[in-house]
């Protein structure tokens, strides 16, 4: 019997090839598999039936881990008699099918550390250790086939010894792509700042010494640069936090071992499992009362993010200190894509950093670490990037377009959606700048080309001045198709839904800043969604911004417009003073303004969490995305609703100022880890009791929460509760963020959706 056989899916760069050599041969069969430049593979058999249909049986349910399977096309035919033995062929780059694509970065894996660390072991000390089951993916494949030619690895041609493990079907590294050892791999060294190389044995663990002592090492990694110094000592990152314009930002650090990290943080068994599996990503764990890491790291937060060593080169760097852990952090100026290049390293960071410990292994496309937060035993993924990207999110239903989609402004990534299958790109960032954007294209492009995807449809925010609304426009007249924008918090609901495969859906959707479809500044939702689009059903009060977006990053504006409407608050602002760029004389500007009419309002429910950090004191300038909202959220943990204020509902509004007055009336009689607290559980109620009437109303039997707000767990966990315990069935996202890192996700499943309508 004669089996031809095409499997698509993840299969390429995850040791799919060697795994159907070996099981072909222990079923005595005769044949061939290879690779095409579609990122499927081909696999002919030939032999007994009984051996045939066992060895499909084998392919289905004995490949590697990290092997996804998303279709295995068979037809059985007659013996030609023409095939002898089974063996791997060269690729082929033939590309007849869509939706398959590589996998992600994959940490080191067991059996390499232990050969890093074994003496007898030619691998003995080598940074640059891999096999078939780890290593750079995503990061290397310049274009498919998976092949190492195909690849940035095609710079170090394999020594005869690399070469016999690369050809020899028994060998963990039988056709290992990133196969390298010390004598014909990458080579690490360590410079000065103005690139003068210094000379020592072990340039990799001398960079953890400088580290320990204080100094400030931009590193290179798997998909970009790192900037590290020590987590014990404040002055060092303080200095680092003055060189990269971060004042207050949280920085993630890489920690020794799951042990050392249990010393200073709260891990969870769900929390340990994700930080030592193959994904490694930043994970956000709560301080334990023991902490003693600097608090500079993450200052006024109840949390820090923390990751392990995935590559051989950040073990190392670890071996001879006493160092905890080492800050690490994305090396990109601000707003601008992470550096991946030497020399572009050299000119950006030379002038910030005290020496640079580089590697000479090309970054074929740059890739930030990914950052995810538990809730219990969900996680809620706050950045999917590296260890996830480019893996696809399978979807309920198949599409017969395939859509586009480019996201909103911040968080930006890109989304290929195509059949049943949805291809999320690595996390881009801020599309501010022209570099940034730039990055957004060629992100675009790279995504395209690997899962051979032919764009139908364009799909983008409703605003109309964002940049990605632009670059969809532009794309759509490259790709001669329609462009579909799809309303923020629409884009929001829909995510959810796809993601949980729901065919409709009462959606809290709240974060900082939506374009809502009267023009204003949307943000406190409760959407009805189906196929056929959405429904806006209530919504939290609207609020004046005074000053338009400056009350964004001032939210003593966002507490003053709230307030004027039932207090006086022209003694309270003035005594606020020092806390404006401007002073008195930018108060008495505010002042001024809150007499007249403030044109630009905004239902957003992260404005009014801003509003109630800025009363009570806990932040008064936003520095980065979401700070003020996040320390009300490390300033509320372990307090308690010591208002219990009862929601006020009118017109299907949710009044928000009431609350605002009341923390405002009791700040100087309460804790303000109560009022905190409080504040945070009349919003979560508030928002699930709208929820849940809607849901009453309409017959709809699941409740969703998404949006940057959803990422807070105390507002999360309160509405699951109080959806749950009225018999409806409660939605988050795990696989998408719930931020605008998944607004693409939703714009590419509403296009979908109604363009398979249409």
């Amino acid at each position: 019997m004669r089996a031809e056989i095409r499997v698509s899916g993840i299969v390429q760069g995850v040791g799919f090839r060697p795994f159907v050599y070996r099981i072909a041969v222990s079923n005595g069969l005769v044949g061939f598999v290879r690779n095409r430049g579609d990122a499927t593979v081909d696999v002919v058999v030939e032999g007994r039936k009984a051996a045939v249909e066992n060895f499909l049986m084998d392919l289905r349910e004995k490949h590697p881990p990290l092997v996804r399977i998303y279709d295995v096309s068979v037809k059985r035919l007659e013996d030609r008699g023409d095939l002898k033995i089974f063996k791997i062929l060269k690729s082929s780059s033939r590309s007849d099918l869509s939706g398959s694509v590589i996998p992600p970065d994959i940490a080191i894996c067991d059996e390499c550390l232990r050969e890093l660390r074994n003496p007898e072991n030619r691998r003995y000390d080598y940074f640059f250790v891999t096999c078939t089951d780890c290593g750079p993916r995503y990061t290397v494949i310049e274009r498919l086939p998976y092949d190492r030619v195909n690849t940035t690895m095609k710079d170090f041609p394999m020594c005869s010894s690399c070469m016999k493990e690369y050809t020899d079907p028994s060998d963990r590294r039988f056709h290992a792509q990133t196969v390298a050892c010390s004598d014909c791999g990458p080579k690490v060294h360590l410079t000065t700042s103005d690139a003068e190389e210094i000379s020592c044995d072990d340039p990799i663990r001398e960079a953890g010494r400088l580290l320990e002592e204080g100094y400030i090492i931009a590193v290179k990694g798997n998909g970009g640069f790192h900037v590290a110094t020590a987590t014990t000592r404040s002055s060092p990152i303080l200095r680092l936090r003055k060189v990269k314009h971060r004042s207050q930002k949280p920085f993630a650090i890489m920690a020794r071992d799951l042990g050392t990290v249990e010393s200073f943080a709260e891990v969870s068994r769900y929390e340990a499992k994700l930080l030592t599996s193959y994904i490694r990503p930043i994970i956000l764990l709560k301080k334990s009362e023991s902490y003693y890491l600097s608090e500079s790291i993450s200052p006024g937060l109840h949390n820090v993010g923390v990751m392990l060593p995935y590559t051989g080169l950040h073990v190392m760097m670890f071996d001879e200190v006493n160092e905890p852990a080492f800050v690490m952090t994305s090396a990109n100026p601000p707003s601008e894509p992470i550096v991946m290049e030497n020399d572009e390293a050299l000119k950006r960071l030379g002038s910030e950093v005290d020496f640079f410990l580089f590697h000479n292994r090309r970054i074929a496309y740059r890739c930030d670490d990914s950052v995810v937060r538990m809730h219990r035993d969900m996680q809620s993924i706050i950045r999917r990037s590296r260890g996830y990207a480019p893996e696809p999110v399978r979807l309920r239903f198949s599409s017969n377009r395939s859509v586009l989609a480019v996201g909103a402004e911040e968080n930006v990534n890109a989304c290929v959606l195509s059949g049943n299958k949805a291809f999320i790109s690595q996390y881009v960032g801020d599309v501010e700048n022209l570099e940034t954007l730039q990055f957004l294209r060629d992100t675009i492009d790279h995504l395209l080309d690997l899962t051979k995807i032919k764009v139908d449809v364009l799909a983008c925010d409703l605003h109309p001045r964002f940049n990605t609304t632009r670059l969809a426009r532009e794309l759509g007249e490259r790709f001669r198709c329609p462009v579909v924008q799809v309303q923020h918090h629409h884009a929001h609901a829909a995510g959810l839904m796809a993601e949980h495969r729901l065919g409709e859906i009462i959606g809290i959707s709240c974060d900082g800043y939506g374009y809502g479809l009267d023009g204003q500044a949307w943000g406190g939702e409760i959407l009805y969604c189906n196929s056929d689009g959405f429904d806006r059903l209530a919504h939290l009060e609207s609020q004046p911004m005074v000053g338009g977006d400056l009350a964004t990053l001032y939210p003593l504006r966002i507490a003053a417009g709230i307030l004027q409407k039932a207090v006086n608050v022209e003694d309270w602002l003035h005594s606020r003073g020092e806390y404006f760029p401007h002073g008195e004389r930018e108060v008495s500007i505010i002042l001024k303004q809150l007499k007249g009419d403030v044109l630009l309002q905004t239902t957003s429910c992260g404005r009014v969490l801003d509003a109630v950090s800025s009363i009570l004191g806990i932040c008064y300038d936003r520095t980065y995305e979401g700070e003020p909202a996040m320390k009300l959220e490390s300033a509320a943990v372990g307090g308690s609703d010591v208002l219990n204020l009862k929601p006020r509902v009118e017109g299907k509004v949710l009044d928000t100022t009431f609350m605002v007055s009341e923390v405002f009336d009791k700040r100087d009689r309460y804790p303000v880890r109560e009022l905190a607290y409080s504040a945070e559980s009349y919003i979560a109620r508030g928002l699930a009791m709208l929820a849940v009437e809607e849901a009453e109303r309409l017959d709809v039997k699941a409740v969703g929460f998404s949006g940057g707000v959803a990422c807070n767990e105390h507002i999360a966990t309160a509405i699951r509760k109080i959806v749950t315990q009225n018999g409806l069935a409660f939605y988050v996202h795990c696989d998408v963020p719930p931020g605008d890192g998944g607004t693409s996700f939703g714009q590419a499943a509403t296009a979908a959706r109604l363009s398979n309508i249409r």
